[in-house]
């Protein structure tokens, strides 16, 4: 079988090398398409493939419908909204994520912003500190709860609420469970965001829970832009001059916010929360070991679409 690594986004090369090993030592043939300039490239890439690694690519139907050898897609990440899930379907092909694997990633830059706006992006002045402070969770899977361990480590308070967990179930997570988003946002200093862009979350987030947050909160997002009502952003911060926020997922309207609110909105150049060595390995692995155990054992664990 045919495995293709396409990233316009080039993993490590250490990562590339292990990716080729795993594949290869199963017997594979492996290629790479890598920092490719245009969605024809990456369908002429993958004519060929028996599987498709990808980062953030799209994975749009044009791609899925030329790929007739394709059996299986996997995004090395937990994300998977660039994922044509239903394209996916109609062709036979599996989609797959590798859930936690860039989780602490993620947690260590959620946690590095919230410090970073409390000491007032380190400009001279008095700034604070997050120890003693509330921090509220929204979605407590692999990214989350590594969030409230570490605040909790720094002496924060930690609660959290998700729809597909049980307030004991959080409870055993080392947070205290909220009963609905307008009690979580309103009784938290930091707000940490880790739900998926899916239609009902998209716009979720807008003024009502966001003006609704305490005196000097600040609002974290290393989830998606798209969970955001922008409109609903800007209403608030405009209305309350001591909220901030601060997101590895910039806004399509950064430029205004930075404009009209200066350093109560921060946003990361590009999206962060995967980009570190380890988490650049541990997906990528993940993603040539999951194809090799579906080639070989028929192992459909991590699947996204039915």
């Amino acid at each position: 079988m045919k495995i293709l690594l396409a990233s316009q986004k080039p993993f490590a090369a250490s990562a590339v090398k292990e990716i080729r090993k795993i594949a290869e030592d199963a017997g594979h043939e492996f290629a790479t398409l890598e920092k490719y300039a245009s969605e024809a490239e990456l369908i002429e890439a993958v004519k060929d493939a028996d599987a498709l690694i990808v980062r953030s690519d799209k994975v749009t139907a044009k791609v899925i419908e030329a790929a007739d050898r394709l059996r299986i897609v996997v995004r090395a990440g937990a994300g998977y909204d660039n994922l044509d899930l239903e394209a996916c379907s109609a062709r036979g092909v599996v989609a797959m994520n590798t859930p936690g694997q860039n989780a602490n990633a993620v947690a260590e830059l959620a946690i590095c912003m919230m410090i970073y706006m409390a000491r007032k992006q380190f400009t001279p002045g008095t700034g604070s500190e997050i120890q003693g402070k509330t921090l509220g969770i929204q979605a407590f899977g692999n990214v989350g709860r590594l969030v409230g361990a570490k605040a909790a480590a720094l002496g924060m308070r930690v609660k959290a609420i998700d729809p597909f967990l049980s307030p004991a179930q959080i409870s055993a997570g080392g947070a205290e469970p909220v009963a609905d988003l307008k009690q979580l946002y309103s009784g938290c200093d930091y707000l940490s965001i880790h739900i998926p862009a899916t239609p009902q979350t998209i716009g979720s987030i807008g003024y009502e829970l966001i003006s609704s947050m305490p005196e000097g909160a600040v609002l974290v997002n290393t989830a998606r832009k798209e969970v955001i009502d922008e409109a609903g952003l800007e209403r608030a911060l405009e209305e309350r001059p001591d909220l901030c926020y601060v997101t590895d997922v910039a806004p399509d309207n950064i430029a205004r916010l930075k404009e009209k609110f200066g350093s109560r909105v921060f946003a990361t150049p590009k999206k962060m929360g995967a980009q570190t060595l380890e988490a650049n390995l541990n997906a990528g692995l993940a993603a040539a070991r999951q194809i090799c155990a579906f080639f070989k054992d028929g192992d459909t664990r991590f699947q996204l679409n039915r």
